[in-house]
């Protein structure tokens, strides 16, 4: 919980917003508009809830500037409101301290480069000749495989494993359960059996990237698996071998990305989607949650592909077919007309 309090007139400077009100507010922590109470300040983001602002006991509120007219309360106005809520929220609730140094329980590898301010807990295991940067936090039970380099403040949460040879940028986060580069799904049949394909690439992770629980990244069976900077994966994604995901893309939970596929910048995928191996997406390209994306994405846009379960004979029936369905609907409305021009002919003919 935050212990740490701030004017109004910082908080708006901090974010680059303009005060509007009693700039001397104290305020401590964030919330929302229906629970915000003494020294909280809410946010309003959305014009439609705009009705909630007469009713908050925040101490004062984020608002964009069409929103901050009547308002009572003091307020912060800001172009983006939620983006200002978020940057004031990490003020106020900073990672909590960590203890810097090597604990006497970590077992640490041959040659190795630890940053003196960096802070490796207790049951860390640190193969050799790994490199840790400033500032990077290594929690309990993390184990960090040979050769592996960890850029400067990343926070790695208990029981992350990262294997050998990554490298990982500056600010990564990553949570509980987390796997980097493990093996990729690499198989070759031959008479009656399948062989393992040795996966020799590695996962190269850039800046400001967050890895959700329990999400996997294979590395890569040649080249490199690579995640972009300010990549953002929610929890529980599998990201297969030679996937690349370009800068800024955030994807929701529970999605599968199969391998050597290449995902573009500023895409957003929403939970539970599925992209099949080998395709390239576009940058700017938006995926519904659940949706099945089974051929290249080649423009920006909104995409939605969600079909029942069938056999794959049906389904690829099915599809051929969706795909003529505006063919269809104006072959149909043709058919009508004439139709309806036939109709009218027989009851002309028939008043005669």
């Amino acid at each position: 919980m935050s212990t740490a309090s701030y004017r109004l007139a910082e908080l708006a400077a901090h974010i680059g917003g303009e005060v509007r009100g009693d700039g001397e507010v104290r305020i401590h922590q964030v919330a929302t508009l229906e629970s915000a109470g003494l020294g909280q300040i809410g946010f309003l983001a959305n014009s439609k809830y705009r009705e909630q602002l007469a009713a908050t006991r925040a101490a004062a509120v984020i608002v964009s500037a069409a929103d901050a007219e009547g308002c009572a309360l003091p307020c912060i106005v800001s172009r983006n409101p939620y983006a200002g809520f978020a940057r004031i929220s990490a003020l106020l609730n900073p990672a909590p301290a960590a203890q810097v140094g090597v604990h006497p329980a970590a077992a640490i590898g041959a040659e190795c480069t630890i940053a003196a301010d960096a802070a490796i807990d207790a049951n860390v295991v640190i193969g050799d000749g790994v490199t840790i940067s400033a500032g990077t936090v290594i929690m309990a039970g993390c184990v960090i495989g040979n050769g592996v380099s960890i850029g400067a403040n990343c926070r790695l949460y208990p029981h992350v494993t990262v294997y050998h040879g990554c490298v990982i940028g500056n600010r990564l986060i990553a949570h509980s359960g987390a796997v980097i580069g493990a093996d990729g799904f690499g198989l070759a049949w031959d008479e009656g059996r399948w062989l393992k394909i040795p996966q020799i690439g590695r996962v190269v992770i850039g800046n400001d990237v967050e890895i959700g629980a329990n999400t996997t990244i294979d590395r890569g069976a040649l080249d490199d698996t690579v995640i972009g900077d300010d990549v953002k994966l929610d929890n529980q994604i599998q990201i297969a071998h030679n996937v690349k995901i370009g800068d800024h893309t955030a994807i929701a939970g529970c999605v599968g990305i199969a391998g050597s596929t290449t995902i573009g910048k500023y895409c957003r995928i929403g939970g539970s989607a599925g992209i099949i191996g080998h395709l390239t997406i576009a940058d700017n390209v938006e995926i519904s949650a659940f949706s099945l994306v089974s051929k290249s994405i080649t423009e920006a846009g909104s995409y939605t592909g969600i079909f029942p379960l069938s056999r794959k004979e049906e389904w690829r029936k099915t599809a051929a077919q969706l795909r003529h369905l505006d063919d269809f609907a104006q072959r149909i409305k043709q058919l009508e007309k004439q139709l309806a021009a036939l109709q009218s002919q027989t009851n002309d003919e028939e008043n005669a």
